[in-house]
Parts: structure tokens; C-alpha cells; sequence
């Protein structure tokens, strides 16, 4: 037998808990430390009497509360999902690398990567693929929903409002008819929820693309089309965004021969890689939104549909839009110098660098540059990539951005490659939207199959507010004014 190190003997002797001291009492604490982490719920036992200082809405005497606003460092649940190593530049979806996936795998098998767990054999894979694809016909109601729009509205309100309409139709996907432990069954191992869920999950993949579609083509006042047969994901969304054939409107059967007409393989396989690349990126605000939201224990339409209104943000959707309106105003390579300085000026804003968790560079970017000149091979260049290439490089090899870490994310190659395949720029958060539904989704699910059951997500709050106070005749008030303090007056035509 080998002899024991100090080395070994202090690892086994290690003690895994924090050590707090409350200078307040003098009393000490000791809170338990698992996967580099530990429970909030502890620190609610680190009580003391009310000081000089504190307000009765302070609560000191029910223990102390952990406040980090925003989620700078706060893990709201345990995954085995996607992991992401900002420090490294490292992004991998159940263990695999975003690299390896993005140049072997396809979308599809990376969305039951993310929901089941595993890569699919063959069979599975082909089943998988069958049902979504399957799922993907909308019924001719849909035709009035889309036409109920103004011409002009914003693609992403019609998507929002469409994946919440969709929920309408299926009674036996809502725990409000069903009983709450509709989805919950499944962590018992009840095969019937099971299949349930399953149904609702292929729905949402396979019906996202078909919804985004009908956005689309409302806006231009096109008939809308039938996912076709025989084509991948990818390929029969640019088939539904593109085909120009009225006899494969709503009217005309699936069984309809097909239109001669095929999206160009490169750019399906550039759309393929790009929503592998936008599937899913952890514990973003969207992500957030559909799990705060789903546990209370809705239909999943719904939970997606507040993701899908989450990311219609322009700080989290918007990135790729933003990138392309700086790059038509800085116009050509001559005015990227003054338009750096000015961003160091905090004049402007250097859209498409940075990122809230990359510290180094993204790694979805160099995957993503790739593509471009792949895509601007079939398309022809964009007159932008000029101007986008010397921001790129000028930026780069400058010291106040190097010395921030804001290099190139995802958005900045992914809003040149949307416009080079001709989508308008308010569909590129719809382009965000399709594949992070399977991010949603496997979110959720995991969730729902929670050994220890679904929790409302219910945060605390830091009351800094009024004390107590008196209700006030109202004419005897003190008058209040100021902007912000009392309503602003409004205009109203007519």
C-alpha cells in the first residue's frame, strides 16, 4: 500500500463549510460549502437585536438576507445542462464541446442532446426528429390570429402573442385544467406525463419555426405556407419563409406535390450551425424568465411565451439588430478610428464586444466568423464587412478595449450573416427566439423532473421605503411635484 501524503491526508481532512463571525452578537456560524457554493437559506440563521441604525422594515431580528442585484453571483438552481467557463472561453452542452458539436452535429440532435441528456442513436434520433418535424402544421385558425396584426407590427410581438395563443388549443397541456401535478408525475416516473410532456415539447420546437414564418410573411402580406415533407429543420424554415407557391398556402394540402423549390444548402447549414450556437447559454435573463415563470406551474406555451417577451430586450435579443445599425453609421473603414474614440469617450456604444459572462472572447464567435465566409460566398460580400472587418481588427489591437476584455461575441458575425441572407432586422431576435425555445424547454423540463418538486421562485426584497404612516385627509396632503414624482401630461389626438 502506497504511504499516505500530507498532501492526501489534508484533502481527506478537509473541511467544506464557511466560517462566518457576526461582529454584531460575537456569535459564530459555520455554513456548509457543496460545489463551490453555498445556501442562502443559511444565513436567514444569523440573527441579532435591532441596532441603532436598522428600521423596524429591516427585519434584523428574522436574520440576515443576501443581496446581489441583477445576478451577479447568485445560482437560482442546480443544471447539468450547459456549462460555461467565462474566465476560459469555454461553452459545452452536456459535457460537449460548442466547437466539436457545431462542426459534427446538427441542431436537432443537439436539441435532444439538451432535453434527454445524451446524444441519440440513429433510431432515436430519426423518432425525434419524425415528431417535431410532424408538429410542425398550425391549424388553419392561425391564419386569422397573424391577420388580427397590424401590417406594421414588430415580428416579436407577433411571436410572443403567438406562443401564448398556442397554449389555447391544448387542454391537456395545462396544469390549471389537469391538476398541478401534471408535469411534476414525471419525477415519480409516470409514464403517461411522460408522454405528455414529450407531446408538448415537440410542439414547441416543431411549431416554433412554423409561428416565425407566419411573422414573417403576414408582413408582407403573403400566404402562408405548410412546413413541408422531406426536408431537415433548418431547410423547412427557409422553405417557409421563402416559398412563393400559393398552392402550398394553408388551402392546399401537405400531400400537395412540392414546388421544385429548395433553400441553398450552405445557408441551411449556416442556419443549422447558428441556432446550435444560440440553442442554449445557461442561466440568461430569457432562461430565467421561463423558469420563474413555469414554477408556478402553467403550461409550458405560457412559460415560453414570457421567455420569448423576455428576450425581446434589447439588452438581450437586440445585440445583433444593434450591431448592424452602429456599422451602417459608421459607414466605411475611414470613420472606424474617430467612431472608437468616441465609444472611449462614452459617447457611443461598441455594440457586438463584450459579453456578461465571456471575460476572454467568445467562443462562439470563431465558429461564427467561419460561417460568414461561407455565407458571403454564395451571397455575395455585404458592403458592411469592409467596415465590419476594420472595427474587428482596430478594436483588437487596441489597449483600452483589450485591457476591458471586450471581444467579439456571437451578435457580431451573426447580424452580417441574417442581413446577408436577407432577413430585415427586426426578425433577427426571431432568429434568437426559434432555436432558444429548446434552451426553454429543456429548462423546464429539468424542473419539472426536480426530485425534490417545483418551488414558486419567490426572491426577497430590501424594503427601503416609508416607515409606518398615517392615512392623510386628502385636503390636507403636502403637494408633491417634480418630474418623476407626479404623473406627466399627455397628448391626445382626436
Amino acid at each position: 500500500m502506497g504511504q499516505e501524503t500530507p498532501a492526501s491526508k489534508a484533502k481527506q481532512h478537509r473541511d467544506d463549510s464557511l466560517t462566518v463571525i457576526d461582529n454584531r452578537t460575537g456569535k459564530q456560524y459555520k455554513v456548509p460549502i457543496s460545489h463551490n457554493a453555498i445556501p442562502a437559506t443559511s444565513f436567514k440563521a444569523i440573527r441579532a437585536p435591532a441596532g441603532p441604525n436598522d428600521r423596524a422594515e429591516d427585519e434584523t431580528e428574522r436574520g440576515l438576507r443576501v443581496a446581489d442585484r441583477g445576478f451577479l453571483n447568485t445560482a437560482v438552481i442546480e443544471s447539468s445542462i450547459t456549462y460555461i467557463d467565462g474566465e476560459k472561453g469555454v461553452l459545452r452542452y452536456r459535457g460537449y464541446p460548442i466547437e466539436q458539436l457545431a462542426e459534427k452535429s446538427t441542431f436537432i440532435e443537439c436539441a435532444y442532446l439538451l432535453i434527454y441528456g445524451a446524444l441519440p442513436t440513429r433510431s432515436q434520433l430519426v423518432h425525434f426528429e419524425r415528431e417535431v418535424l410532424l408538429h410542425g402544421i398550425m391549424h388553419a385558425d392561425a391564419k386569422e390570429f397573424f391577420g388580427a396584426f397590424r401590417y406594421d407590427a414588430h415580428p416579436m410581438a407577433m411571436l410572443t402573442s403567438a406562443f401564448a395563443y398556442l397554449g389555447s388549443y391544448y387542454g391537456e397541456a395545462n396544469p390549471s385544467l389537469q391538476g398541478q401535478t401534471l408535469y411534476t408525475k414525471c419525477a415519480k416516473g409516470d409514464s403517461e406525463a411522460f408522454q405528455n410532456m414529450d407531446k408538448q415539447i415537440f410542439r414547441l420546437i416543431g411549431k416554433a419555426t412554423t409561428l416565425a414564418a407566419m411573422a414573417y410573411r403576414v408582413r408582407q402580406g403573403r400566404e402562408f405556407v405548410v412546413p413541408p415533407t422531406g426536408m431537415s429543420y433548418t431547410e423547412s424554415f427557409l422553405y417557409q419563409l421563402d416559398h412563393l407557391s400559393p398552392t402550398d398556402s394553408f388551402s392546399a394540402s401537405p400531400s400537395t406535390s412540392p414546388s421544385p423549390y429548395k433553400p441553398h444548402p450552405v445557408l441551411a447549414r449556416a442556419l443549422d450551425i447558428l441556432f446550435i450556437l444560440h440553442a442554449d447559454h445557461e442561466m440568461n435573463a430569457s432562461s430565467t424568465t421561463v423558469l420563474q415563470t413555469g414554477s408556478s406551474l402553467p403550461d409550458p406555451y405560457s412559460a415560453v411565451a414570457a421567455g420569448c417577451a423576455s428576450l425581446y430586450g434589447p439588452l438581450h435579443g437586440g445585440a445583433n439588430e444593434a450591431v448592424i445599425r452602429m456599422l451602417v453609421a459608421i459607414g466605411s473603414p475611414e470613420n472606424v478610428p474617430a467612431y472608437l474614440a468616441a465609444v472611449k469617450r462614452r459617447e457611443k456604444v461598441l455594440s457586438g464586444f463584450g459579453h456578461r459572462v465571456y471575460k476572454t472572447s467568445d467562443p462562439r464567435s470563431f465558429i461564427i466568423r467561419k460561417i460568414a465566409d461561407e455565407v458571403f460566398a454564395v451571397t455575395g460580400p455585404d458592403p458592411l464587412l469592409d467596415t465590419a472587418m476594420a472595427l474587428h481588427d482596430a478594436a483588437l489591437k487596441d489597449e483600452y478595449f483589450v485591457s476591458r476584455k471586450l471581444g467579439p461575441n456571437v451578435d457580431f458575425w451573426s447580424g452580417l450573416i441574417y442581413r446577408a441572407m436577407g432577413f430585415p432586422m427586426d426578425f433577427f431576435p426571431v432568429l434568437f427566439v426559434v432555436p432558444r425555445v429548446v434552451g426553454w424547454v429543456a429548462h423546464w423540463r429539468q424542473m419539472m423532473l426536480s426530485p425534490e418538486g417545483v418551488k414558486i421562485w419567490r426572491p426577497k426584497q430590501i424594503y427601503i421605503g416609508p416607515s409606518e404612516r398615517p392615512y392623510v385627509a386628502v385636503d390636507e396632503r403636502e403637494v408633491i411635484q417634480g418630474l418623476g414624482k407626479e404623473p406627466t401630461a399627455t397628448v391626445h389626438s382626436g
